[in-house]
């Protein structure tokens, strides 16, 4: 299963939960869909030390936040912040240990350009 994060118009929601039934009626695990209004709000939310930590987190799976921070070089303060708000985005899930992953096995994201004026 992966995580798509995309910019998208109004109703794209719709397209996204159809093809997520669709997925599902053909036994495949769904995609998480995650949709922002703009580029700007994308990357003020998902900020190249977030993007970092995701990649540092599912390199090193679960484990507690304190390792994470270890692991990622940063400060424990700062890396709880962030993984607050990436479990908040459903970009990382708790296990009941208290565990921290990303339970994706990969993340896409997609910015659409504006279309060129002919």
């Amino acid at each position: 299963m992966k995580a798509i994060i995309e910019v998208s118009g109004k109703g794209s929601v719709f397209k996204a939960a159809a093809a997520q039934v669709s997925g599902a009626r053909k036994g495949r695990a769904p995609d998480f869909h995650l949709s922002f209004e703009s580029a700007r709000s994308l990357f003020s939310e998902l900020t190249p030390a977030r993007l970092d930590l995701l990649d540092t987190l599912r390199r090193v799976g679960p484990c507690s936040v304190y390792a994470l921070a270890k692991a990622a070089d940063r400060n424990y303060s700062n890396v709880h912040t962030d993984v607050t708000r990436l479990e908040e985005l459903g970009l990382i899930e708790r296990s009941e240990a208290s565990e921290v992953m990303v339970p994706y096995e990969s993340v896409e994201i997609v910015v659409p350009l504006a279309r060129a004026v002919a």
